[in-house]
């Protein structure tokens, strides 16, 4: 186990990653918010502090255990969902869908800017300062900014399968009839293992991987 390379890789993906999944569960409160559920805003939800979002164990334990067992060759964690009363909308089914499109769609955003920042920041910095202090700052500068685009592009597109309580499950369920979207919204206390299988079959890689190298393609065009 290279002990040096995880903690590396802790140091480069850590702030991406709180990033990445504060942005995505704030902007579903936002959304839900805009929409006429302020259940997120009054639980104080609404904040960029990654505090109110840890999950102990998505946050946590987790991307520390896959950082130490797959030795820095794999993370992914998750924080606390925002809570969402689709009851206070106008068209619950609608804006339940709107609400939790925002999230993968803000993770997609971001992945834009940080290829953005390294096309226009890190030249800037090269040409403002000193040989030397420039590459002290760009280095780890670079790193978490490509960092951050692969972190964005995989929540994004991991949570877009189509399973609820996932994103695209619930924006599935938005366009479906009411009757399919009853019956389908019914798989949800299972979705999770649901996901899990998927995954440990392969299945969910034949979704999430052509469709992370199709954003990941597009967004890197910019750089």
């Amino acid at each position: 186990m290279d002990i040096a390379n995880i903690i590396r890789q802790l140091a480069i993906s850590a702030l991406p990653i709180l990033i990445a999944i504060t942005f995505h569960e704030v902007s579903h409160g936002f959304v839900a918010n805009r929409l006429g559920d302020p259940t997120a805003k009054r639980m104080g939800r609404l904040t960029l502090n990654p505090i109110a979002h840890i999950d102990m164990v998505g946050t946590i334990i987790m991307p520390v255990m896959l950082l130490f067992f797959t030795n820095g060759q794999f993370i992914f964690g998750y924080a606390k969902p925002v809570p969402i009363n689709p009851a206070n909308f106008r068209d619950p089914k609608k804006h339940m869908a709107i609400s939790a499109a925002a999230g993968p769609i803000t993770n997609i955003g971001l992945a834009i800017i940080s290829a953005l920042l390294i096309k226009i920041m890190i030249p800037v910095i090269m040409f403002l300062l000193p040989g030397s202090i420039a590459n002290t700052i760009v280095e780890p500068l670079s790193l978490m900014l490509i960092k951050s685009i692969q972190w964005n592009v995989l929540l994004a597109v991991f949570n877009l399968i189509p399973v609820p309580p996932l994103d695209g499950g619930r924006v599935l369920i938005g366009f479906l009839p009411y009757r399919q979207a009853a019956a389908y919204s019914r798989i949800e206390p299972y979705g999770m293992i649901i996901v899990i299988i998927l995954i440990m079959t392969g299945i969910a890689r034949m979704f999430i991987y052509p469709l992370m190298m199709l954003l990941y393609s597009l967004i890197t065009l910019l750089l």
